[in-house]
């Protein structure tokens, strides 16, 4: 048994066939992140721990608050808001 014979029966086998419910963009993206562009910063412990713990007695995501909190800026200067959650 040659030392390459693992490798030919491997390339032999044939190309997994993709599920087409997966949520996966090709570039490995979820779906809900193609198009889009992250937006962060630095800040301390205490407040990102306060930012989570009011997303959960809100019941909805960090992105949800950070979202509308974006929003009610976009207000105060005048400009439109983009509504994004």
């Amino acid at each position: 048994m040659s030392r390459f014979d693992a490798i030919r029966t491997e390339r032999a086998k044939p190309e997994p066939v993709p599920d087409p419910a997966v949520t996966v963009a090709p570039q490995g993206r979820p779906l809900a992140r193609v198009g889009k562009k992250a937006v962060g910063g630095y800040f301390s412990p205490q407040l990102s721990q306060a930012l989570n713990i009011l997303a959960l007695e809100q019941n909805v995501t960090l992105q949800a608050l950070l979202g509308e909190a974006i929003d009610d800026l976009m207000r105060k200067y005048g400009k439109h808001p983009f509504g994004e959650r």
